[in-house]
């Protein structure tokens, strides 16, 4: 649908009208966050009118911060943007929720300033940089290769993993190890199905559409 509504409106937007869009984006995702019963962007999953609200308030956001972006060219260029890029990430993902159930607007500013704020500027820190060491390339080449496979089969993992903390009533302490087994695991199974289904099901599609000395 993204892509739909970029190429047949937005991509005639001037910049001027995509800030526009950004900071009205930026406001409805900002309210949201404060004013949200939950303290979080979870959700989008269903077709009614609350989910439906959660998934269009923290789409709109980066799909236009993102246009901007790329409009203006802005790069920012630094050393080792790939492992500034990774520490960043990681501090984000694992902060816990911060507030608790009488203060969910806390845990909601917090995300709200990652979305805003934080993560346009890993983009454009990692847009900025360039990849010259050879642990670096091929790190980054690997994450590249397994990014689609791991994004298509890790969900399953984590649903086993949330039902059997919350049937067990498990501590976080008692759950560290099966989340360990997850995080790896899932990287495992994505590179399994890289190997053996993916890579292989390519090549034998270009062979057979793309090569002009195939045989039919």
């Amino acid at each position: 649908m993204a892509n739909l509504l970029y190429a047949l409106i937005v991509r005639k937007f001037s910049r001027t009208l995509l800030a526009i869009f950004v900071m009205v984006a930026g406001g409805v995702l900002l309210h949201f966050a404060l004013t949200g019963h939950e303290g979080d962007f979870i959700g989008g999953w269903t077709v009614d009118g609350p989910q439906l609200r959660i998934g269009f308030t923290r789409m709109m956001y980066p799909f236009f911060a993102g246009l901007l972006l790329f409009r203006m060219g802005k790069l920012i260029r630094i050393k080792h943007a790939f492992w500034v890029c990774s520490g960043l990430i990681a501090i984000i993902l694992a902060m816990p929720r911060i507030g608790g159930p009488d203060h969910v607007w806390r845990n909601g500013l917090y995300e709200a300033f990652c979305i805003i704020v934080l993560f346009p500027l890993i983009v454009a820190l990692g847009a900025g940089g360039s990849l010259k060491g050879k642990y670096s390339t091929r790190i980054c080449g690997f994450l590249g290769d397994i990014s689609y496979p791991i994004y298509i089969t890790h969900y399953p993992l984590i649903y086993l993993y949330t039902a059997w903390v919350s049937d067990k009533h498990l501590s976080l302490a008692q759950s560290y190890p099966g989340a360990l087994l997850v995080f790896f695991g899932s990287f495992a199974l994505a590179y399994a199905c890289l190997k053996l289904y993916d890579e292989p099901a390519r090549k034998w599609l270009k062979r057979r559409f793309l090569d002009p000395y195939s045989c039919s």
